[in-house]
């Protein structure tokens, strides 16, 4: 069972990359170069605890969907999503945020299991772990990149649109 953690140190408030974090726009955009997009449960605007989404995605040159729920919930502190269905045999991603001063430091956890028993474990070790570590540091460097400047307010604007604000 691979552990992928790593921090990223944000200039921006902790309320600001808890809310990106939780965005499925912003998420659309940081996975373009696997053509994610979120096609059920919530598809737009910021997740919320017990809510799904399934993302349709091209990983590893296969299209997959993937279904996961935010189990736990304490904003602006916390968070996490654990797999419903896909590829994985499981999954769970933590998301932690603490403010140092004038930044916000995001601690990831990735912890998976991958499917097919010992050829999975194989793969872990020749290029899945990999491949997720660089996926999810993507992901973050799009997080810290609209949290740095202004562009995260017109993230936060679309999900006031979504919930009708």
């Amino acid at each position: 069972m691979p552990v992928i953690s790593f921090e990223t140190i944000v200039k921006a408030p902790i309320e600001v990359c808890f809310d990106l974090s939780r965005s499925i726009d912003l998420h659309s955009i940081s996975t373009r170069q696997t053509g994610e997009r979120a096609i059920a449960g919530v598809t737009s605007g910021l997740i919320e605890l017990s809510e799904t989404v399934t993302w349709r995605a091209k990983h590893l040159g296969i299209w997959q969907n993937l279904t996961s729920k935010i189990t736990e919930y304490n904003r602006p502190y916390h968070f996490s999503d654990e797999m419903v269905r896909g590829a994985f045999k499981r999954f769970k991603h933590e998301h932690h945020f603490r403010q140092d001063g004038d930044y916000t430091v995001m601690l990831d956890i990735f912890d998976y299991t991958s499917p097919f028993g010992p050829l999975g474990k194989l793969a872990d070790k020749l290029f899945l772990k990999e491949y997720m570590a660089r996926f999810l540091h993507e992901r973050d460097s799009v997080i810290k990149e609209f949290a740095e400047s202004d562009r995260w307010q017109d993230i936060v604007n679309i999900a006031r649109v979504v919930k009708g604000l």
